[in-house]
């Protein structure tokens, strides 16, 4: 799985969709809104931001992670990657099939 968050739900769903049609990613979900903390340019920043969580195979990975990173529009994007240990089978094999080209 790889999660991203951005400031506007419309650019959200873009990145969801571009992977999906893509096949860099089987399935992507848009989540609502959440405001985020952080530091930004030696300074505390508030701001509202929708998550984006992607469903990928392993050799889809890096390629994901390209297009994401490339299509971001935050200088400095956050892209976390969490492998995912056990999963129902016949739902990984789902994610293989509609990541192939």
């Amino acid at each position: 799985m790889v999660t991203t968050v951005v400031d506007a739900r419309s650019v959200a769903d873009v990145l969801a969709a571009a992977a999906v049609a893509g096949r860099l990613a089987a399935c992507a979900q848009v989540g609502g809104q959440v405001d985020s903390t952080y530091w930004w340019r030696s300074g505390v920043e508030t701001s509202t931001e929708w998550s984006v969580q992607f469903k990928t195979a392993p050799d889809r990975l890096s390629a994901l992670v390209d297009q994401i990173r490339l299509s971001h529009p935050y200088e400095v994007p956050e892209i976390l990657v969490s492998r995912v240990e056990c999963g129902d089978p016949a739902y990984a094999i789902w994610v293989h099939e509609h990541t192939r080209l």
